[in-house]
C-alpha cells in the first residue's frame, strides 16, 4: 500500500525517522495555516481518518494500562489525568479508561460563565490557541489524599516540539504543584534539543517527569518549508474544486433517541469521574439497540460513519464501539476546527474535505469547520452525534453539516447527547445539596398528579398576601419587587362565574384548535418528545392542554413541568438545574399562555444566556404581540383561563421570589390555596377543551399545514405599539401598558388599574373585562386603532392617595 505521507514528503522533503511502526500511525497532510506547513495525520486518533472504533478506543487504553504499569496500583489510585482539546479529548478518556481509576478533565474552547477556570495555557502553532480548564469540582487537580496530590497525566495526540506541553505543565505547577508528571501521546516526535527543555523542566522543579508513547521519531524539515508549503496550497487551490457544496439543500435526518442516562455529563469537558464511567459503560449496551434499531437493523444501516463533534469525541466513540460489539460495519471519525488541504490521491492522507459553518455559536466567533474523508469513504449511513448545545437551526439548515452529509452518504442520521451544564460548588468545596423532586398533586395543586410536576417550594404556611394597592405603591416606589409578595386572592362575584362559564362554552373549540396547532408545530419542528416546561402559572393550563393532545391524538406521554421566571430576576436556575439533570435540554420546549409585548420572551433568552442547551423560544397559545414562531394563533382573544386566577390554575399562586425564604439551592416558591378547593375549575377547564379535541383534528391539520409554508418571523408589533401608547398616554413606562385581553385580565385582577383601552366592536371578548372594569370602577376607552383587543393601563406613579383618570380616588377592590 501507499505510505499517506508520500505526496506532501515527495514534493516539501518532508521524512519520517524512527520507529518502524511510525508510518502506520501517521501519514502527511498541509494545513491552511501560517504557523505551520505539515499536518501529522493520525490513522488510529478517529479526528481526520475514519477508523474502527475498537482500534481508536484499544491504542488509548492501551497506553492507559502502560501508565498504570509504571505508577504501580497506588500511585495510579492517585492519579488525575488531563487531555487536550480538540484532537486529543477521547485518547485522553480511553487512557483514564486503562487506568480504570483516575478522573479525567480535557481541555476546552467553550467557555461557561459560571465555571472559574482552574488554569490555562497556549497551543502557539494551533488555529486556535488558547486552552481553558474548567472543572466542576474546583478540588479536581488537588486529588491525592493524605499523601498530597498525586501523579498528572497528561495526553495528547503527538508530542512535536514540546511547547504546549511545557506550557501547561509551568501553569499547573504554579497553581497545583506535584511531584510526578506523564506525559502520554500516540507519537513522541521530539528533537534532541525539544527533550532537554523537559529535562530542564523536572530539574527546575524537582518533579519526577516519565513519558510514555507508542512509537518514537522526529520529523525532518526543510529550512523553507513553511513558504514553499504555503505556495503549494495556493497552487493546489487553483488546481481543484474544493467539494463544498454551498447550496445543499435543508436536510432532515433521522433523529435517534439515545436514553443517555439523566445526569452523566456527555464527557470530560467539565470532569468525568469513575462512577461517571462505570455509569456510561452500563448504558451503553441499550443505546446501541436504540440505534441499531432506529436504522433499521444492521442490513439496511449497511457501512456506518459515526461522526462525532469537534470536542465531543468520547461519546461518539464509546457509540461506535457498542455498535461494533453489536455486529456493524462501523468506523469513526470527528468533525474538527482545522483547517487542511484535501487532494485525492492515495499517497496524501486527507482525501477530501466536506465544509459548513460551526453550529455551536462557538465564544470565538462564526468560522468554517470541516469533515475529512467523509466524501468517498464508501458509507451507507452517516450518524452525527453533537451535544445538545449545537443541535442548532445552523446545523440543520442549507449548506450545514448535516446538508453537507446528504451529498457524501445515502442516509443521515443524528443523535443528540445531553450537553452537561456544571454546576459551581460551594465555596467549602461541597456538593449543593440534591435538589428535591417535583411537586405533584393532590399534595400540591388539583391537577391530576401526571399532568404537571412543580419545580417550586411550598410556601402555603407563610402569610404573603397584601391589599393590591399596597403592593402597587411598594412596587412603583421601587421598595419591592412584584414577586416578593402577593396579591389578595380575587374571589368572582356569580356574575362573573357565570360570565367565565359562558365564555368557556363559547371558545372551547377556539381552543382546543390552538392547542392543537401549538403541540403539532411542536412536534414537527422542535423534538419529537419534547420536554414541556410551562411558565407558572399562565403557562401551566396550557401545557396541561399540550400533554393532553399529544397523548390523545399520539399515544404520546410528554413530560409536563412548571417553573417560575420573574420579570427582572430571570428564570429559577436551580430548576433548570434538576431539569439538565433528568432530560436533554435539547427537548425542553418552554411553554406560556399568550404574548402581550414580549417581555417574558426577552426574559427567557436573556436568563438562558447561561444555561448551554436551552432553547429559549417559546411556544405559546396565543401571539398578539407577533413575538414567538412557536404559537397556536396570532388572534387576540379571550382566553377563559386568563379570567381567573389560581381557581383555573390548580389553585397555584403566583410565583414568589424573597431572599429571606428562597437561598441560593431552593426553587422559588409558590403556595397552594387548598382552602379554595370549593371554588376551583383547573380540571373542568381542561376537560371542557379536551373534549373538543376530535372535533377539531381536521382543522388542526389544515393549520399546521398552512403554518409550516408561512412566515412566522417574530414582527414584534407589539413591543411597538405598546411604546406608541405609552408615549401617547404619557405614562412613559412600557412595564404599566398591559396589550391583550389576558394581559388587561391579570391588570384588573392583581394591579392598580387607571383606564382601559378597547377595540370598538369586541363584543364578546371583553364581556368579562367590562364587567370587572365596572366593579373597580375603571373607565373602558372605545378605539379603532388598537392592534390588540384591549390594552390595560396600569396606574402611573401610584400612591394610595391618587386619583384616576375622572378624577375621582382609586378604592380598593
Amino acid at each position: 500500500m501507499v505510505w499517506t505521507g508520500t505526496w506532501v514528503s515527495d514534493r516539501l522533503g518532508i521524512e519520517l525517522a524512527g520507529d518502524d511502526e511510525l508510518r502506520g500511525l501517521l501519514g502527511l497532510a498541509l494545513r491552511r495555516n501560517p504557523k505551520r506547513a505539515h499536518l501529522l495525520v493520525s490513522g488510529v486518533l478517529g479526528k481526520h481518518v475514519p477508523q474502527l472504533p475498537s482500534v481508536v478506543h484499544g491504542h488509548g487504553v492501551t497506553l492507559g494500562r502502560r501508565v498504570r504499569a509504571l505508577l504501580g496500583p497506588e500511585e495510579a489510585a492517585r492519579a488525575v489525568v488531563l487531555g487536550y482539546a480538540e484532537t486529543a479529548t477521547a485518547l485522553g478518556h480511553a487512557v483514564a479508561d486503562g487506568l480504570e481509576t483516575a478522573p479525567y478533565l480535557h481541555s476546552t474552547r467553550r467557555p461557561v460563565a459560571s465555571v472559574p477556570s482552574a488554569g490555562g495555557f497556549e497551543e502557539s502553532h494551533s488555529h486556535a490557541t488558547s486552552h481553558l480548564l474548567l472543572p466542576e469540582d474546583p478540588a479536581f487537580f488537588d486529588r491525592g489524599g493524605e499523601a498530597g496530590r498525586g501523579p498528572l497525566v497528561l495526553v495528547d495526540d503527538e508530542f512535536s516540539t514540546g511547547n504546549t506541553v511545557l506550557n501547561t505543565l509551568r501553569d499547573l505547577h504554579a497553581r497545583h504543584p506535584r511531584d510526578h508528571y506523564v506525559i502520554v501521546a500516540l507519537v513522541d516526535m521530539r528533537a534532541a534539543g525539544d527533550a532537554g527543555r523537559l529535562a530542564a523542566f523536572a530539574e527546575e522543579t524537582g518533579a519526577r517527569v516519565d513519558v510514555v508513547a507508542h512509537a518514537r521519531g522526529t520529523v525532518r524539515l526543510p529550512e523553507d518549508v513553511l513558504a514553499r508549503g504555503l505556495r503549494l496550497v495556493e497552487e493546489q487551490d487553483g488546481r481543484t474544486a474544493d467539494p463544498l457544496v454551498p447550496c445543499a439543500p435543508a436536510v432532515a435526518p433521522v433523529r435517534l433517541e439515545l436514553g443517555w442516562p439523566a445526569g452523566l455529563p456527555d464527557g470530560g469537558r467539565h470532569g468525568f469521574t469513575p462512577d461517571h464511567r462505570a455509569r456510561l459503560r452500563e448504558a451503553l449496551p441499550a443505546m446501541a439497540t436504540r440505534i441499531v434499531d432506529g436504522l433499521g437493523g444492521p442490513e439496511q444501516a449497511g457501512r456506518v460513519l459515526v461522526l462525532g463533534f469537534e470536542e465531543l469525541m468520547y461519546a461518539p466513540l464509546v457509540l461506535a464501539r457498542a455498535l461494533e460489539e453489536a455486529g456493524l460495519d462501523v468506523r469513526f471519525s470527528t468533525t474538527t476546527r482545522s483547517p487542511v488541504l484535501a487532494v485525492d490521491d492515495p499517497g496524501y492522507a486527507i482525501r477530501t474535505r466536506l465544509a459548513f459553518p460551526a453550529h455551536d455559536d462557538p465564544a470565538d466567533g462564526p468560522g468554517e469547520r470541516y469533515a475529512y474523508n467523509v466524501a468517498g469513504g464508501g458509507f451507507d449511513t452517516v450518524l452525527a452525534v453533537v451535544d445538545s448545545a449545537a443541535d442548532t437551526p445552523a446545523l440543520h439548515a442549507p449548506g450545514g453539516l448535516l446538508a453537507q452529509l446528504a451529498t457524501a452518504a445515502p442516509r443521515v442520521a443524528l443523535a443528540v447527547v445531553p450537553a452537561h451544564t456544571p454546576v459551581p460548588r460551594t465555596p467549602d468545596r461541597q456538593e449543593p445539596p440534591v435538589l428535591p423532586a417535583p411537586l405533584r398533586g393532590p399534595d400540591f395543586s388539583s391537577y391530576e398528579p401526571d399532568d404537571v410536576g412543580w419545580l417550586l417550594q411550598d410556601l402555603s404556611a407563610v402569610r404573603l398576601e397584601a391589599p393590591v394597592e399596597e403592593r402597587e405603591e411598594a412596587v412603583q416606589r421601587g421598595g419591592a419587587h412584584y414577586a416578593e409578595s402577593l396579591p389578595v386572592e380575587y374571589q368572582p362575584t356569580e356574575e362573573y362565574q357565570e360570565l367565565y362559564r359562558d365564555a368557556l362554552a363559547g371558545s372551547a373549540a377556539r381552543i382546543a384548535r390552538a392547542v392543537g396547532t401549538v403541540t403539532e408545530l411542536v412536534l414537527a419542528e422542535r423534538s419529537p418528545r419534547p420536554v414541556l416546561v410551562s411558565l407558572a402559572r399562565a403557562g401551566t393550563p396550557v401545557g396541561v392542554l399540550m400533554r393532553r393532545w399529544a397523548r390523545h391524538r399520539h399515544g404520546t406521554e410528554l413530560p409536563h413541568y412548571a417553573v417560575s421566571i420573574v420579570r427582572g430576576r430571570g428564570i429559577d436556575a436551580n430548576a433548570l438545574r434538576w431539569l439538565a439533570a433528568h432530560h436533554d435540554p435539547a427537548d425542553v420546549v418552554f411553554v406560556d399562555g399568550w404574548t402581550g409585548k414580549g417581555a417574558i420572551t426577552r426574559e427567557l433568552a436573556d436568563a438562558l444566556a447561561g444555561f448551554p442547551g436551552f432553547d429559549p423560544e417559546i411556544a405559546v397559545l396565543a401571539d398578539p404581540g407577533s413575538c414567538v414562531r412557536t404559537y397556536g394563533t396570532r388572534e387576540d382573544f379571550l382566553i377563559p383561563s386568563a379570567c381567573l386566577n389560581s381557581t383555573v390554575s390548580g389553585l397555584i399562586s403566583r410565583t414568589v421570589l424573597r431572599d429571606d425564604l428562597v437561598g441560593p439551592h431552593d426553587y422559588h416558591g409558590a403556595k397552594f390555596y387548598r382552602e379554595l378547593s370549593g371554588s376551583d375549575v383547573s380540571r373542568d377547564f381542561v376537560a371542557a377543551v379536551e373534549a373538543r379535541f376530535d372535533e377539531v383534528a381536521d382543522a388542526v391539520d389544515q393549520q399546521v399545514k398552512e403554518a409550516a409554508s408561512a412566515d412566522r418571523a417574530p414582527t414584534w408589533e407589539g413591543w411597538a405599539a405598546v411604546e406608541r401608547i405609552s408615549e401617547e398616554q404619557g405614562i412613559h413606562d412600557v412595564n404599566l401598558v398591559k396589550p391583550g385581553v389576558g394581559e388587561t385580565t391579570r391588570v384588573l385582577l392583581r394591579r392598580v388599574p387607571w383606564k382601559i383601552l378597547a377595540r370598538r366592536g369586541a363584543g364578546a371578548d371583553l364581556a368579562h373585562i367590562r364587567l370587572l372594569a365596572e366593579q373597580r370602577g375603571v373607565p373602558v376607552e372605545e378605539r379603532d386603532d388598537l392592534p390588540y383587543t384591549c390594552v390595560g393601563l396600569i396606574h402611573p406613579r401610584y400612591t394610595r392617595g391618587a386619583t384616576g383618570a375622572d378624577g375621582k380616588a382609586v378604592g380598593s377592590a
